[in-house]
């Protein structure tokens, strides 16, 4: 788990307790606290005090959410590596199920879940994505709900883990889940929901319109390395396109469409 600038204690709380509380125990969790400037790294010391199988580390500035990620991967010892984000949570059969999932379907490298859309108010949508994503399926949105994914620990060494470069910031999940797949690995979801996402106004404000050109780039030269282009042109605009609608004519048509 990547964190940065996250100092509400009770959003940090739940995201932990829904780890520590995992019917499966065997688990190690990291955290890379990636240079926050608030509280974030003090609450984060007091919430896993006394429990050994939670290591902390901390980046001395901000490098962005894959350096933090390649940072917890580096020090993983497990065969599985599931992902989470600070301000989400999991189901307390998470892990137990993705464990299973991938000790029982050999030819499948990385398991995502589906997942609830929630804000202060409660859970407003849900997400539900292709049970074995094709190249396709990547065109309009990345088929995973990426803090959902237990990946098996070779396929991420693999393609080098995440992509630490400039051009791949607020889009780090769909390159590395594309770089996969050009790799030849592929990944299912289970239908099950079995993560809860934040998403409220305050997801909304971060992303930036600067960030979109980011993930124009990704989506280019993603759908190149897959053999979608240049049918798929339409598709590597498309965030530009979005980044022009207003946030909350875009948290209308996202409600209206996953409630679908």
């Amino acid at each position: 788990m990547s964190v940065y600038n996250s100092g509400n204690e009770k959003m940090l709380k739940t995201c932990i307790e829904s780890i520590r509380n995992q019917s499966n125990s065997e688990w190690e969790m990291i955290i890379c606290d990636d240079g926050s400037s608030d509280c974030t790294y003090e609450l984060i010391k007091k919430l896993c005090q006394k429990d050994s199988r939670i290591i902390i580390i901390r980046n001395p500035t901000n490098m962005k959410a894959s350096a933090a990620r390649n940072r917890c991967l580096s020090l993983a010892v497990g065969q599985y590596i599931a992902i989470m984000d600070a301000d989400d949570y999991s189901a307390a059969n998470r892990l137990e199920a993705q464990f299973n999932y991938l000790e029982n379907n050999a030819k499948v490298d990385f398991v995502g879940t589906g997942a609830c859309l929630f804000d202060e108010s409660g859970v407003w949508g849900t997400r539900i994505y292709a049970k074995q994503p094709v190249e396709r399926d990547f065109l309009f949105v990345l088929p995973f709900v990426h803090a959902s994914i237990m990946f098996r620990r070779e396929a991420l060494q693999n393609v080098g883990g995440y992509n630490e470069s400039w051009k791949v910031v607020r889009s780090e999940d769909y390159d590395l889940i594309m770089r996969l797949y050009k790799a030849g690995y592929r990944g299912a979801n289970m239908k099950q929901q079995l993560y809860h996402v934040r998403e409220d106004q305050d997801a909304f404000r971060r992303r930036k319109y600067r960030y979109r050109w980011n993930e124009m780039i990704v989506r280019f030269e993603g759908f190149k390395g897959m053999g979608l282009l240049p049918a798929a042109w339409p598709y590597v605009i498309k965030p530009l396109i979005v980044g022009l609608i207003p946030h909350k004519f875009l948290q209308f048509l996202k409600e209206k469409h996953y409630n679908k």
